[in-house]
């Protein structure tokens, strides 16, 4: 996409980051001695929980070692964790992506991570958007309208984003309509799309313009679905009641300097620590031994991990439809039927302190 010319929300949030950097004065931390892909992990679930300390730390070993990678994960978590939850952090943290040279004129590379990840550890959590877009791309109920909707002209899918159908057929029109080479899917068709005029209506569907434009934005710094969807829960969430609440965390062990739960399934030692995991003699190994094929069962271990440890939050907002997705995820998008589903949660909850060990003993 060609650079559009800066819009009025975008601007105000440029200008409130170089104001809330003005006010902001942290020191860098001591980095981790990880790999950035544990840092990034580091950080994410780090901002999830609430926890600074961590946070800054991973944000200083990014900088050292892999910069690039540290401004698009802050935008992805923007989008993917704090979300609807504070639009104000959003809008923020996509500011921040303006490049380099734009945060030297207003504060430079660390004040400005600094600021935009200590903002985001204490904003509230929302990961609606996140769970729409894996209900939308895994869910059974959505298979015929992957397939069918790929073929769709983008003018029809953008009709059936505005009508008031049902949630997930509307998301995966709205995942076509953008386009869908910024996410490598087994589940959603390769397809070219027209995020200017998906963003246009999204802004006039929208509750609030000004987030419409900030998410076209992020859209354009990230090629990421989210930055619509969020977009598209906007008006749900002003129709229905909310509430804040802190998830439960099982314990959490700390492993060669690093939260073990920063050892997930995207690093090398995170899976390596997976694998050996389903080699234990626990009930959740056991389980997924005796009905998950071989070549499937890591993928699947790190899926559930990441439903009773990696992705829960502090302060997530609570709201029907919110709550309704989060559910289609747990228990409808991992191949199986809802009873097995429950019984794989629970049995990793209870396993969790087994797979810390086994991560202190792979790294």
């Amino acid at each position: 996409m060609t650079n559009p010319a800066i819009s009025p929300a975008l601007l105000v949030a440029r200008q409130q980051l170089a104001r809330a950097v003005s006010n902001f004065s942290v020191p860098p931390p001591q980095p981790f001695d990880v790999s950035p892909w544990v840092a990034m992990s580091a950080l994410q679930k780090a901002v999830r929980r609430g926890n600074e300390d961590v946070a800054l730390r991973a944000v200083a070993t990014l900088l050292a070692r892999a910069p690039e990678s540290l401004w698009r994960r802050c935008g992805g978590i923007a989008y993917e964790d704090v979300g609807l939850a504070d639009v104000d952090t959003q809008a923020l943290v996509t500011a921040a992506l303006a490049g380099k040279r734009f945060r030297a004129t207003v504060g430079g590379e660390w004040m400005v991570a600094a600021s935009i990840v200590t903002r985001m550890t204490r904003a509230q959590k929302c990961r609606a958007a996140d769970d729409l877009l894996m209900t939308a791309e895994l869910h059974p109920d959505c298979a015929r309208a992957r397939r069918e909707y790929a073929a769709i002209p983008t003018a029809d899918l953008l009709r059936i984003v505005a009508a008031p159908g049902p949630l997930l057929k509307r998301a995966v029109a709205l995942l076509y309509a953008v386009g869908t080479g910024w996410r490598t899917s087994r589940h959603l068709h390769t397809r070219r799309g027209d995020p200017r005029a998906v963003f246009g209506m999204l802004g006039q569907q929208s509750v609030a313009t000004d987030l419409a434009e900030i998410a076209r934005e992020g859209f354009r710094k990230l090629g990421e679905g989210l930055c619509p969807l969020v977009v598209l829960l906007s008006p749900l969430l002003h129709a229905e009641h909310t509430a804040v609440e802190d998830d439960a965390f099982p314990p959490e062990m700390m492993v060669d300097g690093v939260p073990g739960w920063a050892y997930d399934i995207y690093s090398r030692e995170g899976r390596t620590a997976l694998q050996a995991f389903l080699q234990q003699p626990t009930e959740t190994a056991s389980w997924i031994r005796a009905r998950i094929p071989e070549g499937k069962r890591v993928a699947f271990l790190g899926g559930i991990v990441f439903r009773v440890e990696g992705g829960l939050v502090k302060g997530r907002l609570r709201w029907p439809t919110g709550d309704a997705l989060r559910s289609l995820v747990d228990f409808g998008s991992h191949g199986l039927d809802y009873a097995d589903a429950g019984k794989a949660l629970e049995l990793m909850r209870q396993d969790i302190p087994v797979l810390n060990a086994v991560r202190s003993d792979v790294c």
